[in-house]
């Protein structure tokens, strides 16, 4: 649902808090693929050229500034991946809405209509 840059604050306002409300299960991270190497010196991932060990998936986010990895089974890959869109766009419907409200409040307190640069 796109939101008419035409319709009042209150509206699109509206339309936002229902898309959020529409986002579902929503992760933070990044979904990788790794091919490893294990500890066994006489292992095939050891070898020139390599073979490593793999693919795995892992999900990765920061909790309380600390990087935590999870290992990912096959079969949930694309729940993960679905999970971590949805965070994605919950993220630019909040920042849009911060923009609608900073906005507003521009307006209210009298400051000129400015354009603001994203950084």
């Amino acid at each position: 649902m796109i939101v008419s840059p035409t319709a009042s604050p209150a509206d699109r306002a509206a339309t936002i808090g229902t898309q959020i409300a529409a986002v579902g299960l929503a992760l933070p991270g990044t979904l990788i693929q790794r091919h490893t190497r294990c500890g066994r010196s006489g292992c095939h991932c050891h070898a020139d050229p390599p073979v490593l060990h793999g693919p795995y998936w892992q999900w990765t986010r920061k909790v309380h500034g600390k990087t935590i990895t999870r290992l990912v089974p096959d079969d949930l890959v694309a729940d993960y991946q679905h999970w971590l869109d949805n965070h994605r766009r919950l993220r630019e419907l909040i920042a849009e809405l911060e923009e609608l409200t900073l906005a507003v409040a521009d307006e209210r307190s009298g400051r000129p209509d400015r354009r603001r640069r994203n950084r």
